[in-house]
């Protein structure tokens, strides 16, 4: 298997953990928790800041000293947008489950108490589709760049069957702006029905790294640099959940230039 694929080995509890150091990164790490009913998932550390996103299910939220309530609407992530939580760098969180929920974990390097902790409701999320054709894909905003944060940037799309998506290729691994900026992302994964799979490439002009990986439902990809679309397959539609970070809160990326073609035709 890739190296920078993971594929969740337990059914409950924290089943996929990636940090900057499993990773061999300095910014994002990313959790994914599987919850049964009444079962707890909780963190928060020093030095990073964190977006919790319901991918599913209920679960009553706290952060520092407050208590926010039962969050969360969709059963799944092919239904609407999602409930989010910002939480600062220090403070702690627990989410203790309504149903069955399905709640991921991003973070980045901060220093906290510059954006007080909130809860990102449906309602205010921006959405838009982007492309045309068999590149089509429906984005959703959760904390976008200029929405208050330190570090993260987070967005979930969903891209039918038979299209696809992070394409024309580009690339966001150079610290040059306002060219590019560098930032290291994580792709989420899921498919309806389930059953199905997704392709992604991860690669460089110079190939040093080139993979394609066979993606399925529930998979985490890595892209530490380079180029990284995807496709789905007929009859598939491919949710992703991405998180970027890096040394700028910005994203600037750049375009495979044998392929910009493809933004004119």
């Amino acid at each position: 298997m890739s190296k920078l694929k993971i594929h969740p080995t337990a059914e409950s509890g924290r089943v996929v953990r990636v940090t900057p150091e499993s990773a061999g990164w300095r910014h994002v790490g990313f959790d994914l928790w599987k919850l049964k009913p009444g079962d707890v998932a909780e963190g928060g550390e020093a030095g990073r800041e964190t977006c919790l996103v319901f991918i599913g299910g209920k679960g009553r939220v706290s952060a520092g000293a407050q208590d926010f309530g039962v969050l969360g609407e969709r059963n799944s992530p092919f239904e609407g947008k999602p409930w989010s939580v910002y939480v600062p760098a220090g403070e702690s969180w627990r989410v203790a489950a309504e149903n069955a929920v399905t709640l991921a974990v991003c973070t980045a390097p901060g220093e906290g108490g510059k954006h007080p902790a909130r809860v990102i409701a449906p309602e205010g999320l921006h959405q838009e589709t982007r492309g045309k054709g068999s590149n089509t894909r429906h984005v959703t905003n959760i904390i976008p760049e200029w929405e208050p944060a330190e570090g993260l940037l987070v967005v979930e799309v969903i891209t039918p069957g038979g299209c696809t998506s992070s394409y024309p290729p580009h690339k966001h691994d150079a610290d040059n702006l306002p060219h590019e900026s560098l930032l290291e992302e994580t792709y989420y994964h899921r498919l309806n029905p389930p059953q199905g799979f997704a392709f992604q490439r991860v690669y460089t002009d110079d190939r040093s790294l080139d993979e394609a990986m066979a993606v399925e439902d529930g998979d985490v990809t890595l892209v530490p640099r380079g180029y990284h679309p995807c496709a789905t397959t007929h009859g598939y539609d491919l949710y992703y959940l991405n998180v970027m970070a890096g040394p700028k809160r910005t994203w600037k990326f750049h375009n495979a230039k044998e392929h910009e073609w493809l933004l004119k035709a």
